[in-house]
């Protein structure tokens, strides 16, 4: 039943004032799960096409035509746009988005109307984009914009949808890293809408620890950090990055667990995304190492989350 005739037969006791009321998701508080990306935008465009039409036939009623009001019913289901674009992803996205369609185009063939030729086309290309090692060197400019030509051959790990609905809600969604003679470099892929110290942490740390060599290492100095592995681990160096005020601020570790501030030359690009690259010189080690790299998102030294979730990034020095 609906609200409406719940509430005739068993009339409400209390009014929650509108101002406790929010607009949103469950899962972040906005309602970017449904609009906002361009994928989700052309759906509603394609549907709200068709209920016009459907508006343009007062004669087709739910009665005389129920049909076409079952298809727009079908077709108003906020889960085709959960899973449009950005945030969630699965294997059957393309199942998905030919159903949607075709509840759309059943709202016109109930009517006698011609089907538009967009509502047979995809609303959005639907390629197998999983996680992926770097290709061979890049070369990104660090300004926060993401051009896709300097990381086309960067590693990929899909941090935030690709586990289902029920997922911990990302404000990162993709991660891309590489490196060139010079430099290591990461970029993290925000959400959309995503803005930091509000909708997400404002620090971001990257931390990592170089396998099999003699060094000192520390524990992440973070409060309220999980116990388990890979955040239990020990890391050498530590690039803070402040996604508000777009600074850095660089940590080597030393005895007993120790943090020591260093300089570094570390450029910080942010504006669509996150880039960052790390001079090789700053690290002082040796060419042919590896590293193993963790990204921590914090707010006021406390720990938020992590990316990946179980794993750490294999990046080898050239």
């Amino acid at each position: 039943m609906t609200v409406s005739e719940f509430l005739d037969k068993f009339p409400a006791t209390e009014t929650i004032p509108a101002a406790q009321l929010h607009t949103g998701s469950w899962v972040d508080g906005s309602l970017t799960t449904w609009i906002g990306d361009p994928a989700k935008n052309r759906a509603w465009d394609l549907l709200g096409a068709a209920r016009q039409v459907l508006a343009n036939h007062p004669e087709a009623t739910e009665e005389s035509n129920p049909e076409a009001w079952e298809a727009l019913d079908a077709a108003e289901g906020s889960d085709w746009f959960w899973w449009f674009g950005e945030g969630h992803t699965s294997n059957q996205d393309a199942m998905f988005d030919q159903l949607f369609r075709e509840h759309v185009a059943a709202i016109y063939e109930a009517l006698n109307e011609p089907v538009p030729p967009e509502v047979r086309r995809q609303v959005e290309v639907h390629e197998v984009q999983g996680d992926h090692q770097p290709m061979s060197f890049i070369h990104p400019v660090i300004d926060g914009i993401g051009n896709e030509q300097d990381w086309d051959k960067a590693g990929r790990i899909e941090v935030g949808g690709a586990r289902g609905t029920m997922h911990r809600s990302s404000a990162i969604q993709r991660l891309w890293y590489g490196v060139d003679h010079l430099n290591f470099y990461i970029r993290a892929d925000f959400k959309a809408g995503i803005r930091p110290g509000i909708d997400c942490p404002p620090e971001l740390n990257l931390l990592w620890f170089y396998p099999d060599r003699p060094m000192h290492n520390s524990l992440i100095p973070l409060s309220d950090l999980p116990d388990t592995a890979p955040l239990n681990y020990r890391f050498h160096h530590q690039l803070e990055i402040n996604l508000l005020t777009k600074t850095i601020g660089f940590q080597q570790a030393g005895e007993c667990d120790q943090w020591h501030s260093h300089i570094s030359r570390a450029q910080v690009g942010l504006d669509k995304c996150l880039e960052v690259a790390v001079p090789w010189a700053d690290l002082q080690i040796m060419p042919d190492w590896s590293l193993r790299l963790i990204a921590v998102l914090s707010e006021e030294e406390r720990y938020s989350s992590c990316l990946p979730f179980d794993s750490l990034i294999a990046i080898g020095m050239p």
